[in-house]
């Protein structure tokens, strides 16, 4: 007799560069399955700006570790997709700028910093049912995840979507100075000695550069129904 197959809460990690789609992408498959949406980029970013106004030097990786322990960050879902909280205070719209972008992958290098913050997501996707998009999720964040996604596209499409999102938020940059900020940004992602940027062995790749995000969540849902998963 065939039993029913029994749904469950899933995980699905979606990792990448920066620029690849992750963010925009992780959301609607989250809206699409009914999860949480769960930035861990956004995390990273919200202690970088804490870095920036202690002026603390990105360096010293004891100043680091004593900041991660006093730093609380808290993830909200919203109608637009999450709202980031520093202590207590809304700095959503605070850690998409330049600065940080070229400041996060300093800090986030450092172990202490990075083992604080796996300890916050594994706590929050610990019952499942979450969308985790970040850069370390299926390799070392969630290395069980039911579902495990890289993302890549070409640089320059990269670089064009960010400029597009600095300048909606205010920002006036080059596509040069965009561009040079991304690929020295890989570079240190890649190359960090603690949980660098990889695609993991059992994740599928997908090259975003010509697809929309429409195009993009449709086929996670449909890895997904093709691995025989279900969910609820």
């Amino acid at each position: 007799m065939n039993r029913k197959r029994q749904s469950k809460h899933l995980i699905v990690a979606i990792d990448g560069p920066a620029g690849s789609g992750k963010s925009t992408t992780a959301k609607e498959l989250a809206r699409k399955l009914g999860y949480l949406y769960l930035d861990t980029g956004a995390m990273y970013r919200a202690f970088a700006l804490k870095v920036l106004q202690e002026k603390i030097d990105p360096d010293d990786e004891t100043a680091l570790n004593r900041l991660a322990e006093q730093t609380q960050i808290l993830l909200r879902p919203d109608a637009g997709g999450i709202c980031v909280f520093l202590d207590g205070k809304d700095v959503t719209d605070k850690i998409r700028t330049p600065e940080i972008d070229r400041l996060v992958s300093r800090v986030s290098r450092v172990k202490a910093v990075r083992d604080r913050m796996v300890e916050l997501q594994r706590e929050i996707g610990k019952n499942g049912g979450i969308v985790a998009e970040g850069r370390d999720i299926g390799t070392v964040v969630f290395p069980q995840a039911d579902v495990k996604i890289f993302l890549v596209a070409s640089p320059l499409e990269r670089a064009k979507r960010r400029l597009k999102d600095l300048r909606a938020g205010g920002i006036r940059i080059s596509l040069e100075k965009v561009l040079a900020d991304i690929e020295q940004r890989d570079e240190i992602d890649s190359n960090r000695k603690i949980s660098p940027l990889k695609k993991a062995e059992d994740a599928v790749e997908i090259d975003t550069t010509n697809l929309s995000i429409e195009a993009q969540g449709e086929e996670i849902y449909n890895i997904i129904k093709q691995k025989g998963l279900h969910f609820r």
